[in-house]
């Protein structure tokens, strides 16, 4: 397949996992839902607003859940956008308004397929936008996290298991990058932090005394009562049960 100029398409992924490479670089951009990235024996998951950037015959799966979309971006090998190969393989964040843009540009790209005219007007558009945003990405040095970010992040999938690939996609960070600088910021593992929050949630709800234990380690995140009364345990030096006794 050669490829001259940029070519964008919208595209809704499924949940299979199918590896491939191409001899052309591209960009893929989370518009909506949930969607993950597979490279480089690593996963990355494309919220909205998150995208990636992917050399040529590097191999690599899309798969997503219900109601995702994603704007995917075929560059030309000798394309000079930002000099897209210098960077490698990496991740780069939209701010709200250029999502919010990309957004309306993507729906009308796939509604106007049949307009030759209008198609490549919305590719014009969308490519400035995705230049801009590679060039602002790439200047920026990331020095500290933004916990609050994290924070919600985290409050709002407590009831799930969470990942360092999960945190590290909010965090617009690769794995490895996002570990080290949470465990230099924060002195302890995004896993064991996590789990601090679980638990302190745990001992605000035992404290509210409205829910039995085996619900509170449901809400908190817990595959099961035995695996949180280990981990209370461990941490507070005594079982939730004791806890909420002597709270009362």
């Amino acid at each position: 397949m050669e490829i001259k100029t940029p070519s964008f398409r919208v595209e809704t992924l499924d949940e299979s996992k199918t590896y491939h490479h191409h001899q052309y670089p591209q960009i893929i951009l989370g518009v909506m839902g949930k969607s993950e990235l597979s490279i480089e024996d690593s996963s990355v998951c494309l919220s909205p607003g998150m995208g990636y950037r992917i050399n040529a015959n590097v191999e690599h799966s899309f798969s997503g859940t219900s109601n995702n979309q994603v704007l995917v971006m075929n560059l030309p090998p000798f394309i000079s956008m930002t000099d897209v190969e210098q960077f490698g393989n990496s991740n780069f964040s939209l701010d709200a308004r250029t999502h919010q843009l990309i957004s309306l540009l993507a729906t009308e790209l796939k509604e106007s397929a049949n307009d030759g005219v209008l198609s490549q007007s919305i590719s014009n558009t969308l490519q400035c936008l995705i230049k801009r945003s590679l060039m602002y990405f790439d200047e920026k040095r990331v020095e500290r996290l933004n916990m609050a970010l994290i924070d919600s992040y985290i409050d709002q999938h407590i009831q799930q298991k969470i990942s360092v690939a999960e945190l590290s996609s909010v965090a617009f960070l690769a794995q490895s990058q996002f570990y080290a600088l949470f465990k230099s910021q924060m002195g302890i593992t995004p896993h064991q932090y996590v789990l601090r929050k679980r638990l302190d949630l745990a001992k605000q709800l035992i404290a509210e005394r409205q829910k039995p234990l085996s619900q509170v380690a449901q809400l908190c995140g817990f595959s099961s009562q035995s695996s949180f009364s280990q981990a209370f345990r461990r941490l507070y030096g005594t079982s939730p049960t004791r806890y909420q006794f002597f709270i009362r």
